[in-house]
């Protein structure tokens, strides 16, 4: 399964755990991690804190259900931004606070859009004009709107167990 990168048992089990389950909201959530691993508390928290310092992993956040929280403008735009730009394109994009993914990826002959964000917004039309203003400030005027539809599933993955 990938790379070996160098990972402790309890440093895979917590991954898989942390990222599937998230942190368990009790009074000391690293108590009941550790409860369930049979390790001690301070273990889980070394755990952690080495997952973090390996870039494992990013943070430890919240998942907020964007569409459940007022914030039905959800929009995958896709630019077509010059290869000498992406870079500056791609950090002032991912810089914005509505913007929740920023994706370089491949093109192709029928398809040359190259960067991809995610806009959330309260609405679709907000969306579209949080775009627009982009497009004019960022000087990026080729670009599709993509809406989502319906959010057909919505999971994290267990990558080692």
């Amino acid at each position: 399964m990938g790379k070996d990168l160098g990972l402790t048992e309890l440093e895979k089990h917590l991954v898989d755990i942390l990222s599937a389950e998230g942190i368990p909201l009790t009074e000391r959530p690293y108590l009941a991690l550790a409860e369930r691993l049979g390790v001690t508390e301070e273990e889980v928290l070394s755990a952690v804190k080495g997952l973090l310092e390996k870039k494992i992993i990013r943070r430890l956040s919240a998942l907020i259900r964007h569409n459940l929280s007022g914030y039905e403008g959800n929009a995958m735009v896709a630019w077509r931004v010059p290869e000498e730009r992406v870079e500056e394109v791609g950090e002032s994009l991912a810089s914005r606070p509505f913007i929740t993914h920023c994706y370089l990826r491949r093109t192709y002959p029928d398809w040359p859009y190259n960067l991809y964000t995610m806009i959330h917004a309260e609405t679709e039309e907000a969306c579209r004009r949080l775009a627009e203003e982009l497009s004019r400030e960022l000087d990026l005027p080729d670009y599709e709107i993509l809406f989502t539809e319906k959010e057909i599933v919505r999971r994290t993955r267990r990558y080692f167990s």
